[in-house]
């Protein structure tokens, strides 16, 4: 299982100008997130100040990573990035020093 930092941003022309219409498409983006927080994918979430972008910490195999960014095309974009642990990464270092 991989841990990756997803950088989202909302997608503006997707965005309703209509408040009310705005709401209930952001609820229901929350209502999913909220899924995915529940069932231990995501680990840590957020979102800048004023809304629009933000980042979440995610644990799960590449399907599972994968499925969950579609559910959020094409009102959602990310930028999906693997990111190690402090222990993987003394591994690397020892391996470097040949340990």
């Amino acid at each position: 299982m991989g841990r990756y930092l997803v950088i989202w941003e909302v997608e503006k022309s997707h965005i309703p100008l209509d408040p009310k219409e705005r709401a209930d498409s952001f609820a229901l983006l929350m209502a999913m997130t909220k899924q995915d927080i529940e069932k231990g994918l995501i680990k840590e979430w957020s979102v800048e100040v004023g809304g629009g972008r933000g980042y979440n910490f995610v644990e799960g195999t590449e399907i599972e990573v994968s499925n969950m960014i579609q559910q959020f095309v094409p009102y959602i974009n990310t930028q999906v990035v693997p990111i190690a642990t402090f222990s993987q990464t003394e591994e690397v270092v020892k391996a470097l020093a040949g340990d």
